[in-house]
């Protein structure tokens, strides 16, 4: 089973490395449009006009304009800061001294990315409008990214999820799911003894907090995007008083359980699937179209690969069903990659796996030298971390009938995943959420999201106690740049949270 939040990365670039690819230079014109357009009025009453602290970060110029890079230290253990600290590494990309207004913190998603390529990069993901009104602040959250220590279970994943069939034959096939879970669990916490038990979502908010008394700005705004609409509420329902705004775009059910939450990604990816399919049976230019079929097409391909996986590129393990699907889930993420994945099918049917590999190996963000960041290892910890309920396998395996009916393409599997079976107890599950004090939050969703179906999002939005649910109709994962509503809607609460929260249900066409 896969289980991912994942950041809008996808949906910007196949590879949020120095330059940004695909739909990122589309939408910096989009965004170009938006400050000449947006209207908001800026709260001159807002705090934090003036200009920043900065000694505690020691900040120093990026080299790159407007962009500076620091460390703020901060307690391993906030209920026992003898226990030592981490050094977390932050981003700022500075605003317009004329018209800032604050300091905006953002976060793209995973668990388990790093967030300082969103300062960083900020000029390709934000509008004009943030820009000149906010410094943008990314950070690599605790565990991850060049913040210190950061998790770091194993280096090579194709041993763990290349090497695996998800309809294993016999006893000797499952035993190897089960023995690789268990490897994987053990690398993590053998690696990590120390920082495993702090990495979770409520210790990430309390940093959101340590950075906003470090800035020297009695309330902040936030904008996060995917598992960054958890953080964003679990920060917004630890420290409602310090909320300027917060925007929470591509929202998971926060009151759902690991399956249940499992069950409703695996349905989104579903339905994003057959939309995807359907497109295709539709167009005659689509590489898979198969006459028009391409629906039984793609079943016919994956039952062929689960019988005989498919060569793929030298030095690389053939490509099994879980790989395959994943691939598909990696274009699921944005429209603007579904060209890639009609012609990796088509390929595929001819009996080269390499397309849907590349594509598998963009979704574990794969290195061109073969290495891996740590995102993947990450995720799972600080997912687990969160999770107070730890599965048997015997009951993990009980889920794989649900799976196979919410999402019969997309989670064919006949096991569990053993995600957290084998983690030890976690010390801080995340919080309930509730945000109670924290004033109107919006929440945006697309109703073609695959990893946080609109419903989630939804969900999200009535777990808070004002949360201002805002839909955007889209085939794909988060709705900010989506269209010029989106860009607005947001940019104009962030300017002024009081005066232009939208009502709950607003939606952009």
């Amino acid at each position: 089973m896969l289980r991912t939040s994942r950041s809008i990365r996808t949906a910007l670039t196949t590879a949020l490395t120095v330059t940004f690819a695909l739909t990122a230079a589309a939408c910096t014109d989009s965004k170009k449009d938006t400050a000449a357009t947006t209207t908001a009025r800026v709260d001159e009453s807002t705090p934090g006009t003036d200009a920043p602290t900065t000694d505690n970060f020691e900040f120093v110029d990026f080299g790159a304009d407007n962009v500076q890079v620091g460390h703020l230290e901060v307690p391993l253990d906030y209920a026992d800061p003898s226990l030592g600290t981490i050094d977390l590494y932050v981003t700022r990309h500075l605003a317009d001294p004329a018209q800032r207004i604050g300091s905006l913190l953002v976060n793209p998603g995973g668990p388990g990315f790093g967030g300082s390529d969103f300062a960083i990069y900020a000029d390709q993901i934000y509008s004009q409008t943030l820009l000149d009104h906010f410094d943008i602040i990314g950070w690599d959250p605790r565990g991850t990214g060049l913040s210190e220590p950061a998790i770091d279970c194993v280096d090579d994943y194709d041993l763990y999820f290349a090497n695996t069939d998800i309809t294993p034959d016999d006893d000797a096939e499952k035993q190897r799911l089960i023995d690789s879970a268990q490897e994987f669990t053990d690398n993590c916490v053998n690696n990590n003894p120390d920082l495993l038990p702090y990495v979770g979502t409520n210790n990430s908010a309390r940093d959101m907090d340590a950075i906003r008394a470090a800035l020297g700005e009695e309330k902040i705004s936030y904008f996060g995007f995917s598992y960054g609409s958890e953080l964003g509420a679990t920060w917004a329902t630890l420290f409602p008083d310090t909320v300027r705004a917060a925007v929470l775009d591509g929202a998971a059910d926060p009151d759902a359980d690991f399956v249940e939450s499992g069950l409703q990604q695996a349905a989104g990816f579903e339905g994003s699937i057959a939309t995807f399919l359907a497109k295709c049976s539709a167009k005659a230019s689509c590489a898979f179209n198969n006459g028009g079929n391409a629906e039984d097409a793609f079943d016919a391909l994956m039952l062929a690969i689960d019988e005989n996986p498919l060569p793929t590129t030298d030095g690389r393990p053939d490509l099994t069903r879980g790989m395959a699907l994943t691939g598909v889930a990696d274009a699921m993420y944005s429209e603007s990659l579904w060209p890639d994945l009609e012609q990796a099918l088509a390929d595929a049917q001819n009996g080269d796996g390499a397309g849907l590999l590349a594509l598998y190996d963009d979704y574990y963000v794969r290195q061109p030298d073969g290495s891996y960041d740590n995102s993947l290892e990450a995720f799972q910890v600080i997912v687990c971390q969160d999770d107070p309920e730890r599965l048997t396998v015997a009951e993990d395996d009980s889920t794989a009938y649900d799976y196979n009916v919410a999402a019969p393409r997309f989670a064919p599997g006949t096991t569990g995943s053993y995600f957290c079976t084998f983690f030890p107890e976690a010390r801080d599950p995340r919080v309930a959420i509730t945000g109670i004090g924290a004033g109107p939050i919006l929440v945006m969703g697309t109703t073609g999201d695959p990893a946080t179906p609109l419903q989630s999002t939804e969900n999200m939005a009535n777990a808070l106690e004002d949360g201002r649910f805002v839909i955007v109709t889209a085939d794909q994962h988060t709705g900010y740049g989506v269209n010029q509503c989106a860009y607005d809607v947001i940019d104009n609460y962030l300017i002024d949270p009081a005066a232009n929260a939208p009502e709950d249900g607003f939606t952009c066409e």
